[in-house]
């Protein structure tokens, strides 16, 4: 058995690769009120402001999937959102659904860290 060995070896990366790189935006959110039921709809978005680029909503702890509700726990809930572009610094999370009252809150700068904090009131 003849075993070569290669000195200082030339490592070709695949661009495209590199590029799937996961990220994810964590929304940490906070209900006003104690008597108050939520519940998010699945059509909630994170919107880029300069390109409009739409982050799609991964999943929700401590809060339900409409047609479902919580009662507010003082706890509050997570939303799990795709990552944002490299480029984006400011976005607006809203909830875009048939009925008045979806979760809004505009312009959030965005962070080094993708981890966020909101209060509806």
């Amino acid at each position: 058995m003849i075993i070569e060995t290669i000195e200082n070896p030339v490592v070709k990366q695949d661009i495209k690769i590199l590029e799937l790189e996961e990220r994810q935006t964590i929304v940490h959110c906070t209900c006003a009120g104690d008597d108050v039921a939520f519940r998010v709809w699945p059509t909630t978005f994170l919107i880029e402001h300069d390109t409009g680029k739409r982050a799609k909503l991964i999943t929700a702890f401590n809060i339900s999937f409409a047609p479902q509700w919580t009662l507010n726990d003082g706890k509050g809930f997570t939303l799990i959102f795709e990552g944002l572009s490299k480029r984006c610094s400011h976005f607006n999370l809203k909830e875009i659904i048939p009925e008045d009252n979806g979760f809004e809150i505009k312009d959030i700068a965005r962070n080094h860290t993708d981890v966020y904090h909101v209060i509806f009131s």
